[in-house]
């Protein structure tokens, strides 16, 4: 399963933090995240009319959303990239 591979510790390991696509796609990540959780904060604070509630439902977004999407950038890298030297590498432990 394609999942299986983000569990795994290598996929966090040194070597690939020295990766250019890792560092864009956490940039790119905590950018969007930014924007995302500012709409979510502004909508729900427009449907309660409580800050309390909407800066709530903003805080518990933004992690869960961050994790989702950065997973889901490298994911596609791996999908987009199959000849990518250091794919070939993670396809080739899981056979």
């Amino acid at each position: 399963m394609i999942l299986d591979r983000i569990y795994k510790p290598e996929f966090f390991d040194n070597e690939k933090s020295s990766d250019p696509n890792w560092k864009i796609a956490l940039w790119k990540t905590i950018s969007w995240r930014v924007i995302g959780t500012l709409d979510t904060i502004m909508i729900s604070w427009l449907l309660t009319s409580k800050i309390d509630i909407a800066l709530t439902i903003g805080g518990i977004e933004v992690f869960s959303k961050m994790v989702l999407y950065f997973i889901h950038e490298r994911l596609w890298d791996k999908i987009t990239n199959p000849n990518n030297e250091k794919n070939k590498q993670t396809v080739r432990t899981k056979v």
